[in-house]
C-alpha cells in the first residue's frame, strides 16, 4: 500500500478517521475500515501506474503517499463526500492520469525507472470470418 494509518492520522487526523471508520461505535480507528480502503485507493493508483511503471515501486514517492490518502479519504466518505473532499479527490485523478500519460514524472531514480517502452504488440492476419467471405452464410 502507498500510505498508512498514521500517514492519514499525520494528514487528516485521528478524530475524523474515528468519526470515518468506527462502524461499531467504540470510539477508535477500525483498522480493517481503514485498511480496505486504502487497498482500493492503491488499486486505484496501480492502475494508472501499472502501464508506464514496473510494480510494485520499491520505493514509494511521497507524492503517492499524498495521492493515496488524498483517495482513501474520499472512499471512506462515501456518498457523504464533502466539496473539499471531493474536489481533492478529483485532483488526484487527474494528477494519476497526467503520470500515466508521460506528462507529470513520479521522479524516480533512473533504476527504478522503466528502461524502455517495450510493450507488447498483436498483429492479425485480417478477419476469417467477414461477410465478404462467407458466401450468403451470414
Amino acid at each position: 500500500m502507498y500510505a498508512a494509518l498514521a500517514d492519514m492520522q499525520a494528514r487528516f487526523g485521528e478524530d475524523e478517521l474515528i468519526v470515518l471508520t468506527d462502524r461499531a461505535q467504540a470510539g477508535v480507528i477500525d483498522q480493517a475500515v481503514l485498511d480496505g480502503a486504502l487497498a482500493d485507493a492503491t488499486a486505484t493508483i496501480d492502475g494508472y501506474l501499472a502501464g508506464r511503471y514496473p510494480l510494485p515501486l520499491a520505493q514509494v514517492p511521497p507524492v503517492l503517499v499524498r495521492l493515496c490518502c488524498d483517495l482513501t479519504r474520499y472512499y471512506l466518505y462515501d456518498e457523504q463526500a464533502t466539496d473539499q473532499v471531493t474536489k481533492r479527490h478529483d485532483a488526484a485523478l487527474k494528477m494519476l492520469d497526467q503520470m500515466a500519460s508521460g506528462a507529470i514524472s513520479l521522479g524516480l531514480d533512473a533504476a527504478d525507472a522503466p528502461e524502455g517502452s517495450n510493450l507488447s504488440e498483436i498483429q492479425s492476419a485480417g478477419t476469417v470470418w467477414a461477410r465478404a467471405n462467407s458466401q450468403g452464410f451470414l
